[in-house]
């Protein structure tokens, strides 16, 4: 059986970012479901998703100082990948994601890389699934096969 994804977006104005999650995960044959709910605006509603979820993973999709993800895994022994969002200032949710505290890991994917964060969740549920792991070799397969290799000296 399938495991399955949390997305958790600091604000709606993460959506986008959410939205390249979710097409992957399905692309994958992986559930999911989203949520959102600010680190600093609403830390009980975070607790309180984290909590009630039965993912298997979260990811965490935040800008600014980008204390979502840290605050995730502060509630859950589940993977959680963050994934930092651009603004204005961008190099600040990179730092807050890569940047956490010693026993509170959270993996981080390049910026805005919502298809990275969800091939690595389908990663880590492939450990325990042999249909994603099947699924993310014919993933691989197919990003191998959409670059025409030059031609190599014999």
């Amino acid at each position: 059986m399938t495991g399955t994804v949390h997305i958790i977006m600091g604000s709606r104005s993460d959506m986008a970012v959410a939205m390249k999650v979710g097409e992957e995960l399905d692309s994958l044959g992986i559930p999911h479901t989203m949520s959102v709910a600010s680190a600093h605006r609403d830390p009980d509603g975070v607790r309180a998703i984290v909590s009630a979820s039965d993912a298997d993973v979260f990811i965490a999709i935040a800008g600014l100082s980008a204390a979502l993800p840290g605050i995730v895994a502060s509630h859950s022994l589940k993977p959680v990948i963050g994934v930092p969002v651009s603004g204005k200032v961008n190099m600040d949710s990179i730092l807050s994601i890569v940047q956490m505290p010693p026993g509170v890991p959270v993996a981080a994917v390049g910026l805005d890389n919502g298809r990275n964060a969800a091939c690595l969740a389908a990663r880590i549920l492939a450990l325990g699934d042999p249909d994603v792991r099947m699924r993310l070799k014919a993933l691989a397969e197919e990003m191998r096969g959409s670059t025409e290799p030059e031609a190599r000296p014999q």
